[in-house]
């Protein structure tokens, strides 16, 4: 196969369609932008996921003389009780460090989290006593919490889902909204990709006529077409990149760096190393695709 004939005849297709090879590399870049940014939200939410299951702990909150818990008939936790359920917490595989907080520490907590005024109207008495515990695996709180809810001395569990899933739906959410507008921009891009070739395809019909009268292959004349489709796809794949590059450089890096500020966010190098990656390689394949569809009906061999 003439390579250089080939790529000859895929710069004359791109110079006699420019304006539509341009809007093909605008398209692209922004659909894969889109789809380039769900993949990063999906990243972050999944370490933000993983970040927050490490910060928890599951408060187990003990029984006090105005329980009114079915596992609390005789009011306030005894000390048999409590001490029970620390050994059991202490020798459970699931737990890696087991901590008391009794009322006056709660209510010393409460007094530094809350507004003054609201603070005085409470006693350390009003508050109950209980164990913090941390996981060594923090996404299977919700075994830990089927083991102890109903143990002697417990009041309550508090489900962790209740303040973790509604950051999470966001993040989901997001991630959802993000890579469905990808789709779609990427099926704008796949059929101004397959209208450009057959509109190159059409304008040079009695060209393809002759290579195929002199026996030219399949091959060699859809390739031209098909690299064409690549080459602004390909490019509009690294724009895309580069833009994503940007917004994560200038925007998400200078957020991290505030002072304070501990929670890990994506960074260039997750564009660099994976997301610019994938979405060149997404626009490449969508371009083959496409001009390889178009050609079916206007270069039959």
């Amino acid at each position: 196969m003439r390579i250089g004939f080939v790529l000859g005849e895929m710069f004359i297709g791109l110079r006699r369609n420019f304006t539509m090879t341009l809007s093909v590399v605008l398209v692209t870049m922004v659909s894969l932008f889109f789809f380039g940014t769900g993949l990063l939200v999906q990243k972050q939410a999944g370490t933000l996921k993983g970040e927050w299951y490490d910060r928890v702990q599951v408060s187990i909150f003990l029984c006090g003389d105005e329980s009114l818990a079915t596992s609390c008939p005789g009011g306030a936790v005894s000390d048999t009780q409590r001490n029970a359920l620390r050994d059991a917490l202490t020798a459970d595989p699931l737990v890696e460090r087991v901590y008391y907080e009794s009322k006056q520490e709660a209510y010393q907590n409460f007094k530094e989290t809350t507004a003054p005024g609201l603070s005085d109207n409470v006693t350390a008495d009003q508050l109950p006593e209980s164990f913090r515990v941390k996981l060594k695996e923090p996404s299977r709180y919700l075994e830990l919490t089927a083991e102890y809810q109903d143990y002697a001395g417990v009041e309550e569990i508090p489900d962790q889902r209740a303040i973790l899933q509604p950051l999470f739906t966001v993040l989901d959410t997001a991630t959802r909204v993000s890579l469905g507008l990808a789709a779609l921009m990427l099926i704008c891009s796949m059929m101004l990709v397959s209208t450009t070739i057959r509109l190159t395809a059409f304008s040079r019909r009695r060209e393809t006529t002759i290579m195929r009268l002199v026996g030219a292959s399949r091959a060699l004349i859809q390739l031209p077409f098909v690299l064409e489709g690549v080459v602004a796809s390909l490019v509009g794949g690294v724009l895309a990149s580069g833009a994503l590059w940007a917004m994560v450089n200038f925007g998400v890096s200078r957020l991290q760096s505030r002072p304070g500020f501990t929670t890990r966010l994506i960074s260039t190098h997750d564009v660099l190393t994976e997301t610019g990656p994938i979405i060149v390689a997404v626009g490449v394949v969508f371009a083959v695709i496409a001009s390889l569809f178009s050609l079916r009906r206007w270069l039959k061999v």
